[in-house]
């Protein structure tokens, strides 16, 4: 038959880091501030169109703007090793626990 449906892959000579590492941790909570970001624009949608109150536009910017960073902040962490990595993710730790705080635990 032949290698007509073969897929070959090429190393990139990147290490490949365990699947319990930090980075993997603080890549979820980036990726969880995104998505909550995301269900509060979805409420906030929501509640216009049925006439109830929704998210605040404060909340909304809050919550976006920590998004943003966060993601900045992993990709960098992504990018990097030593110091600058371990800096950038606990900058993602620090906006996850501000953001958490400050709009939801206040």
């Amino acid at each position: 038959m032949g290698d007509a449906g073969a897929v070959t892959y090429r190393r990139t000579g990147r290490p490949r880091r365990a699947a319990g590492s930090p980075r993997t941790l603080t890549g979820l909570l980036a990726g969880g501030l995104v998505a909550l970001a995301v269900a509060l624009v979805v409420a906030w949608f929501v509640a216009g169109r049925i006439g109830s109150a929704g998210p605040g536009p404060a909340m909304l910017v809050w919550h976006g703007v920590a998004a943003v960073l966060a993601v900045l902040a992993q990709a960098q962490a992504d990018r990097r090793t030593g110091l600058p990595a371990a800096l950038a993710m606990g900058a993602v730790v620090v906006i996850t626990v501000v953001v958490l705080a400050v709009q939801w635990l206040a």
